[in-house]
């Protein structure tokens, strides 16, 4: 079972990637270099926030309906609480961008020094309602 020590502090993302179950094909899931912190504290608290590096930019008259559809699908925000399970944490979500994300969201995780990477279940993505295996990797702020 991994030290829950070793997790607790914020990790800003390096890459988050997508790969088709059907195809295989990986992509980047919000284009390269996107913005994003997940953050796990010691009182079983966890929030997680990650944007499309380049989001639109408002216009004289505020953004367009499809420009905020397009912002929604290019972030992903929840907070929760979370326990590990030998290679997995599982976030227990209380609140999130995507109310199709609440209960339990289980994914297996890796610890390497500073190197925190989250990959290796399947699951759909909300834009395409595709099946595919997301891999986040993250440094130790």
């Amino acid at each position: 079972m991994a030290d829950e020590s070793a997790l607790i502090g914020s990790w800003k993302m390096d890459a988050w990637t997508r790969t088709s179950v059907e195809s295989g094909e990986t992509t980047d899931a919000l284009g390269p270099d996107p913005i994003g912190y997940i953050a796990y504290h010691a009182d079983g608290r966890m929030m997680a926030t990650v944007f499309r590096r380049y989001r639109p930019e408002p216009g004289k008259d505020d953004w367009s309906q499809e420009q905020k559809a397009q912002m929604f699908d290019d972030m992903l925000a929840y907070v929760a609480s979370y326990t590990l399970e030998e290679d997995r944490v599982i976030h227990h979500v209380d609140g999130s961008w995507n109310p199709k994300w609440a209960g339990d969201v289980s994914r297996p995780f890796k610890l390497t020094g500073d190197r925190l990477v989250i990959s290796g279940a399947p699951g759909i993505d909300p834009r395409t309602g595709e099946e595919v295996v997301y891999r986040m990797e993250f440094t130790r702020v």
